[in-house]
């Protein structure tokens, strides 16, 4: 069974965009040539800041959701635990 991960792109507005998949690099490389989400396309470039593996599809879709709910700030703060975590 595939890796799911759900993540997190800082656009070029500084906005925040969240997806899933199976494949962050390759995703990434996706929204940056204009392919990806049509949110993303006038956004570029963007750059991953946070990725998060889950258990599936069907995990992958519901953290997905509730990450999205979040505030703008609640965004920044799951993304900012995750650095701490990693240093």
């Amino acid at each position: 069974m595939a890796a799911w991960y759900v993540y997190i792109l800082r656009c070029a507005d500084r906005s925040l965009y969240t997806g899933t998949t199976t494949d962050v690099d390759a995703r990434v490389r996706t929204h940056n040539t204009g392919k990806g989400a049509k949110y993303t396309r006038s956004r570029r470039p963007v750059v991953l800041v946070y990725r998060e593996a889950v258990d599936g599809r069907g995990a992958a879709l519901k953290r997905e959701y509730a990450v999205r709910r979040l505030t703008a700030a609640a965004k920044r703060r799951l993304i900012q635990s995750r650095r701490r975590k990693k240093a």
